[in-house]
């Protein structure tokens, strides 16, 4: 191995086929970093550019990459991403938009049919109409240049090494391609990457060896994002331009206009701290902050996470945020966003007093928040699920939250340089009108479509990083890290305690909680307090987070439901 000692037994451990990988170390001396992600290779990747001596940033970047290879089910440099930086000295904070783009040529009626109806499923979906430019390896680019401190080509040597010399298939992955057939063997390529002779998931713990994958990561070292924005722009607009059944396609003109964004942080106080995030066109840090905002007047240590009446302030909190996402959240290079009026104390005190101890609200509705624009509508669009999280701190301090994705499970199944292309444009209202209004996350030219990740940094009173937090899941994503923050911040626990309290959200008027968690037994007093319509079942939740120790370390939380699902066998 050409990298440092730790990748080196990660990657050996891989290709030994051992039944289990080494546990997750629980704290990280501060004079070390430490990484979070939901793979252990990428873990490994990331910690062997902090042992280099390297930024927050250099190991976020080897991370993403590495994930590319382990993890392609959800996420990777053919979808994109938001990250947010934290100054461990001075506390700045600055975002970078890597979120993907429709084409130019797009219109409202994409995912339209000529009669005005929404195009099936896998019309939509599994095909070019699906596909953004990709934004990742731009927001790498950019944040690599502001604040790297290793070499380009050194962070891409970890998923080079990967893909060439192959990685062990877990259960996770192999799982992930059985559930998922008819979209991630949809292209033949990738059936010879992940797939046997027989057409089925190869087993766990087959060595999967991906050289399309480990050539492109190797143009990119060499080249720069230039490989994939202008040298492979012809033939990548080509390739998703071939598969688009109607509305504009792309075109290399796309992929070369496309750059990565800074943004203006989303922060907000939540008793003695401040939460920050990511502003539009991602949701997650207006509803993150709209949540603990909401519950802030509330006794809820007192409450505990045994509670059942926390539980319900907890849905009530969900209710009131999504439905003023829903209508206001877009890209706001497009539209009017009011993110300091979503987020402005009076405004969310006024969305609280809606909250009742012992009872349900009628139907949430989006509120009137200072800055409103004009009357909007709200349109259905498809779930979100290929996601991933990673969290890093480095030695000098400063943090990293990057949340990673190519929309749903292998994205839209189209298969290109080794890597599959995101689905990210079904994130974009399905329909452009309701009502006769305008849905303000609607298809437009050069558009970003509407996501909710939320990469979260928490800081104490003295402005100390505390928490850098995150997590996939889609639109469960704000309400994993709201829960966790709280489980952190009110309920006294370690981070790994908190990613694993039990799971409960609102869909409208009806509540899912998770199955086989301690919510089960609540169910009744949930029903009390006006739940009358609960189901049960299991959401693809997936948190990473890291919490500052009282010694001045970090300690490393991995979400509890991967355990299992990493197993070699």
């Amino acid at each position: 191995m050409r990298f440092f000692p730790a990748l080196a037994a990660s990657v050996a451990l891989a290709l030994s086929g051992c039944a289990t990988l080494p546990p997750v170390e629980p704290s990280r001396p501060a004079s070390a970093g430490a990484v979070s992600s939901a793979d252990p290779r990428a873990t490994a990747a990331g910690d062997a550019m902090l042992a280099q001596g390297g930024s927050a940033v250099d190991a976020a970047i080897a991370v993403m990459l590495a994930l590319t290879v382990v993890e392609p089910q959800s996420s990777g440099i053919g979808g994109g991403g938001f990250m947010l930086r934290a100054d461990g000295a001075n506390g700045a904070l600055t975002t970078i938009d890597g979120r993907e783009t429709a084409p130019a040529a797009a219109t409202p009626t994409r995912f339209l049919d000529p009669q005005g109806k929404v195009l099936p499923r896998e019309v939509r979906v599994f095909s070019g109409l699906s596909v953004g430019v990709p934004g990742n390896m731009a927001l790498a680019a950019k944040a690599h240049a502001e604040q790297g401190s290793l070499p380009w080509a050194a962070l891409f040597d970890p998923a080079i090494a990967l893909a060439r010399d192959g990685f062990t298939m877990n259960r996770r992955l192999h799982e992930s391609l059985a559930q998922n057939k008819g979209r991630a063997d949809r292209d033949e390529a990738a059936r010879r990457v992940f797939f046997g002779a027989d057409g089925e998931p190869l087993p766990i713990g087959t060595l999967v060896r991906n050289p399309e994958l480990a050539a492109t990561l190797a143009d990119l070292a060499a080249g720069g994002p230039g490989a994939m924005y202008d040298r492979s722009a012809d033939e990548l607009a080509r390739w998703i331009a071939k598969e688009t059944p109607q509305d504009g396609t792309m075109t290399p003109a796309d992929m070369r206009g496309y750059s990565a964004k800074s943004r203006d942080p989303v922060c907000a106080p939540y008793r003695t701290y401040r939460v920050c995030g990511m502003g539009p066109p991602s949701s997650g840090g207006v509803a993150v902050a709209q949540m603990l905002g909401q519950l802030e007047r509330f006794d809820l240590a007192a409450m505990g996470p045994g509670s059942p009446q926390f539980w319900h302030l907890f849905v009530e909190s969900q209710r009131i945020a999504y439905a003023d996402r829903e209508l206001y959240i877009a890209d706001a290079d497009f539209v009017v966003v009011p993110v300091s009026g979503l987020v402005d104390r009076a405004y969310v005190a006024r969305r609280s007093a809606l909250i009742a101890p012992e009872t349900t609200m009628a139907k949430a509705e989006a509120g009137v928040p200072p800055g409103a624009p004009l009357a909007r509508g709200d349109g259905p669009e498809e779930p979100e699920n290929g996601t991933t999280h990673f969290a890093i701190a480095d030695a000098a301090g400063n943090a990293v939250s990057y949340t990673s994705t190519i929309e749903g499970a292998f994205g839209s199944g189209l298969f290109f340089g080794g890597f599959y292309l995101n689905n990210e444009l079904t994130d974009f209202t399905l329909t452009p009108e309701a009502d006769g209004k305008p849905v303000a996350n609607r298809v437009e030219g050069g558009k970003r479509p509407r996501s909710s990740m939320a990469p979260t940094i928490v800081y104490d009173a003295q402005g100390q990083i505390v928490i850098v937090i995150g997590a996939a899941g889609g639109p469960t994503i704000p309400v994993q890290v709201a829960r966790s923050i709280i489980g952190v911040i009110d309920f006294g626990m370690s981070a790994q305690d908190a990613l694993a309290m039990p799971f409960i959200m609102s869909f409208g008027d009806s509540v899912l909680i998770e199955s086989g968690s301690a919510l089960e037994a609540m169910e009744p007093a949930l029903k009390a307090l006006g739940h009358s319509a609960i189901r049960k079942g299991s959401p693809p939740l997936k948190a990473n987070a890291l919490r500052r120790l009282p010694t001045g370390g970090w300690e490393v939380a991995v979400d509890p439901r991967l355990a299992g699902k990493l197993e070699y066998k």
